[in-house]
């Protein structure tokens, strides 16, 4: 759960103004009956997800830097919220596809995109939450009017089962496998799985869950929330001057986590490049995997267990952070100096033929469970080039090995395509493999 670029439960991830929305034509009014009508809203909250939404119809507030009201780039070569500098908050849902129209799953897929760039750039869905006609829903629910852009980012994955639709079976990538059953799994079905996943970061939780509650809205009748996870404290960061976060248990997580600015180590170990793949797989260059564990943690036998087994569990300390027998939390580990079933040693890439891996997890607490104890846990997400050279090499060896399996349990699981970026206002999620004409 926290070492060097790996590190994790399991394998425990641009700023600047939006760009080219002012000329993006906004939905009519009418498409909003197209877009689920008055039932969304409430099929959203149904299915599990909540809401959140954008400041205004301004162009977004902020700067490169901007702490927590700017505007996070929509368009590019890869999508944001991979590389992106780590916000606060996260609302992921995945999604089951409901309807075997093709056209109109990618229709779907466009009114998305048109909603994403709005709501990333601090604007408001279509023509807002108030005054239009009276007689028909607005187009966006509202509940994030006023607000600050606050570094949204919204990323889109495509899951296995997706490829069963559509007749796309042959353009499934080869890296995108059905993930193991690992030793120690203990996979809910109501939590793993789905035929498409967003990805919701901010730093504000009511515009990342505006966001999911408005494509939910937005398809309805084509796909419905599967299931979702709110996430808060980021457990890793990919800014190389921030401070470490910190996990559930303490310590800190992610120390060598690859930076959004090491442009060598993302082409390495993130994107999917030229070579990947044959023909079938050009759509995915530039995208990247997406491997998504619910972590549970026992919370209440972790805070007895005494301090040095703690730190010998990890190999680093939990103040400063520092590696078995260092003084600093950056200071090169020395393996041999940790316990053989220390997380550190087992999860760095030292330990795994380099094995290298982009970690944006987030905490989260769901209550109780029912018997007093908290229901909390890691929300791990890892990006990856491949996940068959990735995460799953990786999490065998945990799974089999390391002294915190005895504190975690892995409860829910899912595995996606993300594609490459949106290119620009003319482009939409999902072109490269649906469009005929790519």
């Amino acid at each position: 759960m926290t070492e060097t670029q790996n590190s994790s439960a399991g394998p425990s991830a641009g700023a600047g103004p939006q760009a080219g929305t002012g000329a993006q034509a906004a939905p009519s009014r009418r498409a909003v009956i197209g877009w689920g009508g008055a039932g969304l809203a409430l099929g959203a909250v149904a299915a599990g997800g909540v809401a959140v939404a954008t400041s205004g119809d301004g162009d977004g507030a902020g700067g490169p830097g901007a702490a927590a009201g700017g505007a996070v780039e929509f368009h590019g070569a890869h999508q944001a919220g991979i590389a992106t500098p780590v916000q606060d908050r996260l609302h992921f849902a995945a999604f089951d596809v409901k309807t075997d129209d093709r056209a109109a799953f990618v229709r779907m897929l466009k009114d998305w995109t048109a909603a994403a760039r709005r709501m990333t750039a601090g604007r408001v869905v279509g023509e807002g939450a108030y005054g239009g006609p009276a007689e028909a829903p607005p187009d966006d629910t509202g509940e994030a009017l006023g607000l600050p852009p606050s570094r949204l980012t919204l990323t889109i994955g495509f899951g296995p089962s997706l490829f069963e639709k559509f007749g796309l079976a042959d353009r499934r990538p080869a890296a995108l496998v059905d993930l193991p059953k690992f030793p120690g799994d203990n996979l809910e079905r109501s939590r793993t799985g789905g035929d498409l996943c967003i990805q919701a970061c901010a730093d504000d939780p009511q515009v990342a869950v505006h966001a999911i509650r408005n494509l939910a809205r937005i398809g309805f009748g084509k796909a419905a929330i599967r299931w979702s996870q709110l996430g808060f404290g980021k457990t890793s960061s990919t800014t190389p001057d921030a401070q470490t976060p910190r996990n559930l248990f303490g310590f800190k997580d992610g120390t060598r986590n690859i930076a959004g600015t090491e442009t060598d180590r993302l082409e390495k170990f993130v994107w999917v490049g030229d070579s990947d793949g044959g023909p079938k797989d050009a759509w995915m260059r530039g995208g990247s995997y997406l491997v998504a564990r619910r972590i549970r943690m026992n919370i209440e036998t972790w805070d007895r267990t005494p301090l040095q087994e703690q730190e010998d569990i990890f190999g680093r300390d939990k103040g400063e952070g520092a590696p078995a027998g260092k003084a600093k939390e950056h200071d090169a580990p020395f393996l041999k100096a940790m316990k053989p079933d220390a997380h550190v040693r087992l999860a760095h890439p030292d330990s795994n033929d380099g094995i290298t891996i982009l970690r944006r997890g987030y905490s989260f607490t769901d209550g109780t469970d029912g018997l007093g104890r908290l229901e909390a846990g890691l929300f791990f997400l890892a990006y990856q080039r491949d996940p068959r050279k990735g995460f799953i090499p990786l999490q065998h060896r945990l799974a089999a090995q390391d002294a915190l399996n005895e504190y975690i349990q892995h409860v829910g699981s899912a595995v996606f395509a993300v594609p490459p970026g949106v290119r620009d206002a003319n482009d939409w999620w999902g072109r490269t493999l649906l469009s005929e004409e790519a």
